[in-house]
Parts: C-alpha cells; sequence; structure tokens
C-alpha cells in the first residue's frame, strides 16, 4: 500500500488531544500539497495540520459540548501523548494543552489523503522515519505495527473502524488486535455496550454510563438535541445517508439505519460489531 510519508513533529500546546487526534507540524511545509485525494489539507495559523488517526476511533472527549465516559476517553489521549513522548501534560477545564514536557517531539505521518474537515488521515509514527520525507512508500503489516494506530488498538483503548482508504491487509491486522484484546477484556472492551444494547433515557445515558462506538456516539448526539423519540432515529440515520458495507457479507447500504435495532422503545443496538463494517468517506 503506497502511502505519503511526511517527517516533523508532534505539537501539543493550546490544541485538544485525544485518542486519535493530535497536532503535527511539518519539516517541510511544501510536503503538504503533495497529499492526494480530493480534499485539500487545512492548516492553523500556526502552520499545524490536524491528523486523524486511520483505521481507529476513541471514546469523545469533547464533541458539540458532550463527551463519552470520560474514563475511556482520558486513558487513549494519555496513552497516545505517552507512546509519542510527551509526559507532564497539563490541561485546561476545555480540555486544551497549557503544558507540556518536551514542548514538541519528532515523528512522522503516513497518509494517502485527508478528511472533509481538512484533517490528515494517518497512521502515526514516532522518532526516525521508514524513508524520505516527502515520498510515497510502501506500507504493510511491519510498517504497521510500528504505529500509534496499531498501539492503541492493541491496547484495547480505541474501537477499530475502518474507511476504503485503508487497505484490506492493515485492516485485517487491526481486527485481529482490537479482536485479542477484546477477549483478554483490555480497556474498553469490558464495558462495550455497542451490540450487546443500551437502554437510552436521555443524553447522560451514552455521555456518562454507556460505552459505545463513538460514530453512533455522534449520531446520538445531535439526534438527541431534536428532543425526539429513539424510535425514530432509524429514520434520521436513513436520511444521513452514511455508505456502508458489511464486510463478512458483502452488503452495501446507504444509510446506518440497516445496522441498528430498537427495542421496547428505548434500547439501542447495533447489530454488526465495528471491526466488521467498511465506511466510505463523505
Amino acid at each position: 500500500m503506497p502511502m505519503l510519508l511526511v517527517q516533523g513533529s508532534f505539537q501539543l500546546k493550546d490544541t485538544q488531544p485525544d485518542g486519535d487526534t493530535v497536532h503535527f507540524l511539518a519539516d517541510n511545509m511544501d510536503d503538504w500539497s503533495l497529499v492526494g485525494g480530493k480534499n485539500p489539507v487545512q492548516l492553523t495559523g500556526a502552520g499545524h495540520a490536524k491528523l486523524r488517526l486511520e483505521g481507529i476511533d476513541a471514546l469523545e472527549t469533547h464533541y458539540h459540548g458532550a463527551h463519552q465516559p470520560l474514563q475511556h476517553g482520558h486513558a487513549a489521549a494519555k496513552e497516545l501523548l505517552k507512546w509519542l513522548g510527551f509526559t507532564n501534560v497539563q490541561r485546561d477545564a476545555n480540555e486544551f494543552v497549557t503544558a507540556s514536557t518536551p514542548v514538541s517531539t519528532p515523528g512522522y505521518i503516513l497518509t494517502r489523503g485527508a478528511d472533509v474537515f481538512g484533517r490528515v488521515i494517518s497512521l502515526v509514527g514516532r522518532g526516525t522515519p521508514p524513508g524520505t520525507s516527502g515520498t510515497d512508500i510502501s506500507v504493510g503489516v511491519p510498517e504497521l505495527k510500528k504505529t500509534a494506530n496499531h498501539h492503541l488498538a492493541s491496547a484495547g483503548l480505541v474501537y477499530p473502524t475502518f474507511y476504503r482508504s485503508l487497505f484490506k491487509d492493515l485492516r485485517d491486522e487491526l481486527t485481529h488486535v482490537a479482536q485479542q484484546a477484546q477477549a483478554a477484556g483490555k480497556g474498553l472492551w469490558p464495558d462495550d455496550a455497542t451490540t450487546s444494547g443500551v437502554k437510552i433515557t436521555g443524553p447522560s445515558s451514552i455521555t456518562d454510563d454507556a460505552v459505545i462506538l463513538p460514530k453512533l456516539f455522534r449520531r446520538l448526539v445531535d439526534y438527541l438535541k431534536l428532543d425526539m423519540a429513539l424510535t425514530c432515529f432509524p429514520a434520521y440515520l436513513a436520511g444521513l445517508e452514511d455508505l456502508v458495507t458489511v464486510l463478512s457479507t458483502g452488503e452495501r447500504f446507504t444509510g446506518m439505519h440497516a445496522l441498528i435495532e430498537v427495542t421496547n422503545g428505548n434500547t439501542l443496538r447495533m447489530t454488526r460489531p465495528a471491526d466488521d463494517l467498511l465506511f466510505d468517506e463523505k
């Protein structure tokens, strides 16, 4: 799988890193013009790119004023920053980093494009890169195993969440280590209620209590603000038209409504696990 290698440093000050996003400053700003795909990379005023770690999804710590159970969201964020080489990370009440040791750490990313928000979809590595910055290199499972993406999935701190930009061999490896973590009861997995079901009596059911796939959480947060019955949630999802394929069967759906069940008027579950789903980027 060819991916563009960009060398640079990870930056925390005045940002809100979580378990699957962090800011990155390229050593050569011209490298951003080499990123493929239809979406341009969006840079901050300081020249930082915001990274979205590919193949994984951490629990939300700040989504439109809402968060998932913070025990697991904070654990993923803490482990990511520790893995990147940061210690003594201090944050304010809004999750912004005010100080860290060191201020930045060296590393690299491997990418094939940006998402619709201009975030660079990346495999994240630390230290010396495995090639020359600004060039495409072949990325397989050995390279994946050296990334934060693989580390966080192995620790059970994130959900595997796949989009078409990630090749099958890399998906299979992330699925394998995530399933190992689940079987071992690591990280968030003992509390996961995505497929077993969660009773939703209000926003706190998903912000403070139940641990579910973050993509489903984000859809629920937006829906619950409409103050409508949960029984109408499938129709809401149908209208969003998320394109998703069930990997085990090859079925393709336009809308996540085909993958959820609402029972007793207030209990919601997904019918397929996260690692069996392949989403299209919008």
